[in-house]
C-alpha cells in the first residue's frame, strides 16, 4: 500500500508539470473505446473531433514539457560550467592566498632585518669610526709622549732643587756653626779683658 505522499509524487511525475495531462490521456481512451463502440457515423464524429482536440492538447502539452526539459537541460549545463567556474575561482583563491601568505612572511622577515639593522645603525653611529678611532689614539699617544717629557723636566728639576736645598741646609748648618764659634770666641775674649783689668787693680 502507499501513502497519500507517494500517490500524490507518482501523480505529478506522470503529470509533467501538472497541467493534467494523465487526465487528458485517460478521457482520450475512453474517447476512442466510446467512439469505436458508436454505431452511428452522426454521434462517432462529434467524438472524433474531441479526440482530436484532446490529441492536439497532449501534444502541445508534450512539445511544452519537451521545451522545458531542454531548457532544463541547458539550464544544469551552465549550472555545471558556473560551477567549475566556481571551483577554478577557489583554486585560484587559494593560490592567491598562499602566495599572499609567502609575502607576508617574506616581508615580516624583512621587516625584522631591517629593525635589527637599524638598531646596529643606531649602535653604530654611538661609535666613532676606525679611521677617527685611530686619530684620536695617534693624538693620544703624542700627548702621552708630550706628558712624559714634561713629568721627566719636573723630576729633574725638583732633584735640583733637592740638591740645592741640601747645599742651602748645608750652607746655613756651617754658618751656624761659624756664628757660635764666634760667639764663644768673644766671649772668652771678654772674659780675658775683664781678667785682665782685675789684675791690674790689685
Amino acid at each position: 500500500s502507499f501513502s497519500s505522499d507517494e500517490v500524490i509524487r507518482k501523480r505529478l511525475l506522470i503529470d509533467g508539470d501538472g497541467a493534467g495531462d494523465d487526465r487528458r490521456i485517460n478521457l482520450l481512451v475512453k474517447s476512442f473505446i466510446k467512439w469505436c463502440n458508436s454505431g452511428s457515423q452522426e454521434e462517432g464524429y462529434p467524438q472524433y473531433q474531441r479526440m482530436l482536440s484532446t490529441l492536439s492538447q497532449c501534444e502541445f502539452s508534450m512539445g511544452k514539457t519537451l521545451l522545458v526539459y531542454d531548457m532544463n537541460l541547458r539550464e544544469m549545463e551552465n549550472y555545471e560550467k558556473i560551477y567549475k567556474d566556481i571551483e577554478n575561482s577557489i583554486a585560484a583563491a587559494h593560490e592567491k592566498i598562499s602566495e599572499c601568505k609567502k609575502q607576508i612572511l617574506q616581508a615580516k622577515r624583512i621587516r625584522k632585518n631591517r629593525q635589527e639593522y637599524d638598531a646596529l645603525a643606531k649602535v653604530i653611529q654611538h661609535h666613532p669610526d676606525r679611521h677617527e678611532t685611530l686619530k684620536q689614539l695617534e693624538a693620544l699617544g703624542k700627548e702621552l709622549q708630550n706628558l712624559s717629557h714634561i713629568k721627566e723636566n719636573v723630576e729633574d728639576k725638583l732633584e735640583l732643587r733637592r740638591k740645592q736645598f741640601h747645599v742651602l741646609l748645608s750652607t746655613i748648618h756651617e754658618l751656624q756653626q761659624t756664628l757660635e764659634n764666634d760667639e764663644k770666641l768673644s766671649e772668652a775674649e771678654e772674659s780675658q779683658e775683664t781678667q785682665m783689668e782685675a789684675e791690674a787693680k790689685q
